[in-house]
């Protein structure tokens, strides 16, 4: 259990905020005036009152909204909450989607303090439902259920692609796919063959999206560019080498060539990688096998699903 310290808006963004008495949150877009507001995953921020005054502590000279926060909250712990839990604050109802962000150009507060809370501490959250909110108000911690639907991103790895001389058929194919079996793609990408820019691409959406799988499609090959599997190697906690080896087996049945697949897959904190070739003709067949195995292994990493004791793992 939480509660509302103060509510923030400004009507531009980069600005800092300014307190206000009350909000309206509107559904599937944020707080009815202010600038942050629209059909994206980053409709409302959340700033923890207690990281407010431990940075206070440390002298910096801010108040609520300086760090262009819309809701200062006492009593969660932010950074520890699951994307995809959810905060009831009366009829509201948010859903956290991100946690923390990436600082582009540094602020005053920066440029004064030498660092900034806001992109490590500030979470950010969608409006599923909309109503009134007041300082005061309490928040409702609503963890993660095992009936909510796995998230899902895709990276299409292609210099081609990534410079317009190629379109991207894998991507989609994998979207319609898994959407098909009830994932939600949160994100699609499309990338050159580029070790560091893939590796940053992975963190940000398993650190930052917690996307419960990331899908690669490309790059698993033997060409000199080909470097999906060395990048999914460095990102990861722990490896899952038996879905790569079952797609690689189930694949030799089709063609010879299927041996000279590099892919991997592996873990990063609570999400789970998988390297799938790049043509969608393999991405389609690839799906069709592990799909189905998928959905067991997903809910234990997330923690919504117990392992199965008379089964081996």
């Amino acid at each position: 259990m939480g509660k509302i310290k103060a509510i923030c808006i400004s009507e531009k963004r980069g600005t800092r905020k300014k307190v206000v008495e009350k909000a309206k949150l509107v559904e599937n877009w944020g707080i009815e005036t202010d600038a942050h507001g629209g059909t994206w995953h980053r409709q409302v921020s959340l700033l923890g009152w207690e990281d407010i005054e431990a940075f206070k502590a440390r002298g910096a000279k801010v108040d609520f909204g300086d760090f262009g926060e819309n809701l200062v909250v006492e009593g969660l712990d932010l950074q520890n909450i699951l994307v995809g839990s959810r905060f009831r604050i009366g009829e509201a109802l948010l859903e956290l989607t991100q946690i923390g962000k990436a600082c582009h150009t540094h602020c005053e507060i920066y440029q004064s303090m030498g660092e900034c809370i806001m992109p490590k501490a500030g979470v950010f959250a969608r409006v599923l439902k909309g109503g009134w909110i007041h300082p005061g108000d309490e928040i409702l911690l609503e963890p993660l259920r095992g009936d909510q639907p796995f998230t899902a991103a895709i990276v299409t790895l292609s210099d081609k692609g990534f410079a317009g001389e190629r379109e991207d058929k894998s991507g989609p194919t994998i979207r319609d796919m898994i959407e098909k079996e009830g994932y939600v793609v949160v994100e699609m990408g499309l990338l050159a063959d580029d070790q560091a820019a893939l590796e940053a691409e992975l963190r940000r959406l398993a650190d930052q999206r917690q996307v419960n799988v990331i899908f690669t499609t490309g790059g698993t090959g033997f060409s000199v560019r080909d470097v999906t599997p060395e990048a999914t190697i460095a990102v990861c906690d722990r490896m899952a080498p038996g879905i790569a080896e079952a797609i690689r087996s189930y694949s030799m049945m089709i063609t010879g060539r299927a041996m000279l697949s590099r892919a991997v897959s592996g873990i990063r904190k609570r999400t789970l990688i998988i390297n799938l070739p790049g043509s969608p003709k393999a991405v389609k067949e690839s799906l069709e096998y592990i799909l189905p195995h998928l959905g067991h292994g997903l809910g234990i990493l997330r923690g919504t699903e117990g392992e199965c004791g008379g089964q081996v793992h």
